[in-house]
């Protein structure tokens, strides 16, 4: 692809993918001005195992998560909401047993007895 914003991922090795990880990390505690000190605190993880994680070295998806959360980041796990989809054909089943019309009561007569008719 021509386009320089695509990135494959699948090409990219877990150091590499890690590394993505700690760079998003580190620019957005930069971007709110928090020292490592402040994150680790805030995460209840020390500031060694912020580093790693900057660094893109493995850590567990636990500290990953208390650190996001301390970052208020958390909106990464949008993409790993599954929908549940509905097929087609399904989807026409669920249709077609819908109520096309509505059918008489069977207390119509009594109903009718009540009012006085």
């Amino acid at each position: 692809m021509t386009d320089k914003s695509y990135i494959d991922w699948h090409q990219m090795s877990d150091k590499a993918l890690g590394e993505v990880i700690g760079n998003f990390i580190n620019h957005h505690r930069l971007q709110q001005n928090l020292s490592q000190e402040e994150v680790s605190s805030r995460a209840s993880i020390s500031r060694s195992t912020l580093s790693l994680l900057e660094k893109g070295e493995k850590v567990n998806v636990g500290t990953l998560i208390q650190v996001l959360r301390v970052l208020n980041l958390l909106y990464v796990f949008d993409m790993f909401k599954v929908e549940q989809q509905i097929s087609p054909i399904a989807a026409l089943k669920a249709a077609s047993k819908q109520r096309q019309k509505a059918s008489p009561s069977k207390n119509i007569e009594q109903k009718k007895d009540d009012l006085g008719w």
